[in-house]
């Protein structure tokens, strides 16, 4: 069965029948000064309509991507230096990761492999065991192994830095995991598009679901934050965090266009999301949200946040074929 990933545009909600569907050198001077909130774009150049998907920081103080739309993985200096890799125009690059080794982890949701990236651009892919399984979802686990949704699969998935796999059927029927982050319990949390519910592996591989309330159409992304896991329930207009012991408290979003999408832990300790309506957001623990806007709004589509080694939090335009920085703490 095909993956449903949610991508929108404005305040329409588009659907794709796949994961691949979902889904080089410009030089950019940064800003002298930035206060909190600034925020900055950085234009894709190597490729058009390349889709940036995963954002995350690499061993080199630069933020790795990937180019869905392309089948690249791409790297931004802090600077405003693009430059990027091909794997090939059938592998669909979604989810990445910094791996344990020095180098970046990617899943390759169309061609069903792990991708493996050092900083000098050498590629080296692993064929997951289940055929046309779907990875979308990639994080370091605390065994020092990378763990990886398998959408269309229903699995869990595990690879060694050696390239040998282990995976884990779901005990929902097509759940379709998505998203994956390592919690402070030891354990990895992914989310679950399709049965609105949230997951727990240990790193035994022993699954645990925690239903989220009924209206949480679209579990989305994941990250540890203050008090447990921080969910962006995609149909709910909300943050959510669930406890480690599964319980959920809900925080709506102050706009009610909004449509959150990428999280994440930032430079400040506070949680930051992206809404594909056009804004990145930043959340306390007790729900006080602060959102700053894009411009162009949701014709650029923010879509995943990562902090970077430079006191900003990061994300991918999906639509706007850039990549954004927002300043988290002042400088």
């Amino acid at each position: 069965m095909p993956e449903t990933t949610p991508l929108r545009r404005g305040g329409r909600r588009l659907l794709t029948a796949s994961v691949g569907a979902l889904i080089a050198m410009t030089a950019v001077a940064g800003p002298a000064r930035a206060d909190v909130g600034d925020t900055t774009e950085y234009p894709i150049t190597t490729a058009a309509d390349s889709i940036p998907a995963g954002i995350t920081s690499g061993p080199d103080h630069a933020l790795w991507f990937a180019e869905n739309g392309v089948g690249r993985i791409g790297r931004v200096a802090v600077d405003g230096t693009v430059t990027d890799f091909p794997t090939g125009p059938d592998t669909g690059p979604i989810g990445i990761t910094q791996g344990p080794d020095g180098a970046l982890w990617f899943t390759e949701a169309t061609a069903g492999r792990i991708g493996r990236i050092t900083p000098s651009g050498r590629l080296t892919e692993f064929p997951i065991p289940t055929a046309a399984s779907g990875p979308a979802g990639i994080a370091l686990g605390p065994d020092r192994a990378v763990w990886f949704t398998e959408s269309n699969g229903n699995r869990i998935g595990r690879i060694t830095t050696s390239g040998r796999f282990s995976e884990y059927p779901l005990p929902t029927s097509n759940a379709h995991p998505y998203s994956i982050a390592a919690g402070a319990d030891g354990a990895l949390w992914f989310t679950e598009l399709s049965s609105r519910k949230v997951g727990r592996i240990s790193t035994s591989g022993r699954i645990t679901e925690f239903p989220l309330p009924g209206d949480s159409d679209f579990p989305d992304d994941i990250a540890a934050g203050p008090g447990g896991m921080w969910l962006t329930p995609s149909g709910a207009h909300s943050v959510d965090r669930v406890a480690y012991s599964g319980r959920v408290t809900r925080f709506t979003l102050p706009d009610p266009d909004s449509l959150p999408s990428g999280i994440t832990r930032g430079p400040d300790g506070l949680v930051w999301y992206a809404d594909q309506a056009g804004r990145v957001g930043r959340i306390s623990p007790d729900g006080k949200v602060t959102t700053f806007p894009v411009p162009g709004g949701a014709d650029k589509g923010p879509f995943r946040v990562t902090p970077g080694p430079d006191r900003a939090v990061w994300f991918t335009e999906l639509f706007g074929n850039a990549i954004g920085r927002v300043q988290a703490l002042p400088r």
